[in-house]
């Protein structure tokens, strides 16, 4: 009823053409609101359907945008009535009399800047947007698209080209700095050699690069084995910078009697040029009482095959050969057991020894030449003294045999010479 009584005045006038473009203008505006409205609730739900939020919120969601475009809808309408009306007062005034004083001119012009305002839908949309409520805001900024992600492609690219990149940089660095020569070498498992003599055959030297000695460490290794007395050898690493070189020295097997020197066998064959000093000796040892070398390695090859036990109770090794056998050994035991073995079978034969040595009740000799037989060294001894005694009866027989036929034939001789005197 209101509404009406305020159009009552302006019934049967015209519109100014001014009222007109107000009254479309604001008919657009009123539409373009709506349109922007729909579109922002409809955005506003795509997001709360693609995000994580329960439906209880999506529900009170909509509910609040509901009310905000009811809310937006009746300010709209309230400010068409009012516009009317405004523009049914302007056209009052336009019906005074132009004889009005100056200050009714100022009232007119006063009257009309509300209208001038309303022509401005940018200055009254930024008035509307700042009377808002607070909660509107907030859901708002709540319902707002995140940011979208940066796709993983893009970091792996960046990752495959920035890591290698440091990587390079890093390592330059280090390489020209002191840390990349710095290493600390240790050595163990050295006895008959030194520790000086292990690193002189590695090769290493102090201007190396650490990181090449860790890459090559197989490569040293094998460099230290040139060393005569190293069976062995293996490089580790531990960080930051120090590196253990474990060795594995060749045993003692025996040792080469050269009159009163003796020079260590290595249980690779090779015989140490070093004599070694009589208080170093240990109490038990084999004695080899030959120095051809190829028959020492063949030897070392041969007692490698010998258990130790047997080895223990070898005192010496010498040739003792015979019209049939040219490299038959004489072993003798630290028990004064002899055996005779083949250079070539030694390794073969030797081990029956000890199902022989039981069987032993006094010292005894082992024949291996060509079978396997023993005999007592008392009744050989016999044996070799009547024998001996024989060969020298044989000896003096033939001896006193010569001597007669040296009369004889002198005695003949003499008989000849006197005939002959006697014929003349």
């Amino acid at each position: 009823m209101s509404k009406d009584k305020k159009q009552e005045p302006t019934q049967g006038k015209e519109l100014s053409e001014w009222q007109k473009r107000n009254q479309e203008y604001l008919q657009k505006k009123a539409e373009e609101e709506a349109k922007r409205a729909e579109e922002e609730v409809r955005e506003k739900e795509e997001q709360v359907s693609e995000s994580s939020e329960s439906d209880q919120e999506l529900s009170e969601w909509q509910k609040q945008n509901h009310e905000y475009l009811s809310k937006r809808t009746e300010e709209n309408s309230t400010s068409s009535e009012k516009v009317d009306e405004e523009s049914d007062e302007t056209e009052e005034k336009d019906s005074i009399s132009s004889d009005e004083t100056p200050n009714q001119e100022e009232d007119v012009e006063e009257t009309k800047t509300p209208q001038e305002d309303l022509e401005n839908p940018e200055q009254v949309e930024d008035e509307k947007v700042d009377t808002e409520p607070k909660k509107e805001k907030k859901v708002k900024a709540k319902n707002k698209a995140p940011k979208p992600p940066i796709p993983s492609i893009h970091i792996w690219r960046a990752v495959t080209i920035l890591v290698p990149s440091f990587i390079i940089f890093f390592l330059s660095i280090y390489l020209l700095s002191p840390l990349a020569t710095m290493k600390h070498i240790e050595v163990t498992g050295t006895v008959q050699t030194s520790a000086d003599k292990v690193k002189e055959a590695s090769g290493i030297r102090d201007s190396d690069y650490t990181i090449s000695l860790f890459l090559n460490k197989d490569k040293y290794a094998d460099k230290v084995k040139s060393n005569h007395w190293i069976e062995s050898a293996k490089i580790t690493y531990q960080f930051p910078v120090h590196f253990t070189i474990e060795v594995k020295e060749f045993e003692i097997v025996a040792y080469s009697v050269s009159g009163d020197s003796h020079y260590p066998i290595l249980s690779s064959g090779s015989v140490e040029s070093t004599a070694v000093n009589a208080d170093n000796l240990p109490e038990k040892y084999i004695s080899v009482l030959f120095n051809d070398e190829e028959q020492i390695k063949s030897l070392i090859s041969q007692l490698n095959d010998v258990s130790p036990e047997i080895k223990q109770e070898i005192e010496k090794i010498e040739l003792a050969p015979s019209k049939v056998t040219s490299d038959l050994l004489k072993i003798t035991m630290y028990d004064t057991d002899e055996i005779l073995v083949p250079l070539s079978e030694l390794g073969k034969k030797l081990p029956y020894y000890s199902k022989i040595k039981p069987q032993l009740t006094v010292p005894s000799g082992i024949d291996m030449e060509v079978g396997i037989y023993s005999y007592s060294l008392v009744d050989k001894a016999l044996d070799d003294e009547r024998i001996k005694a024989k060969e020298e009866e044989k000896k003096k027989q033939e001896e006193e045999k010569k001597k007669q036929t040296e009369q004889q034939g002198s005695q003949g001789q003499t008989t000849q010479t006197t005939q002959t005197t006697q014929s003349h």
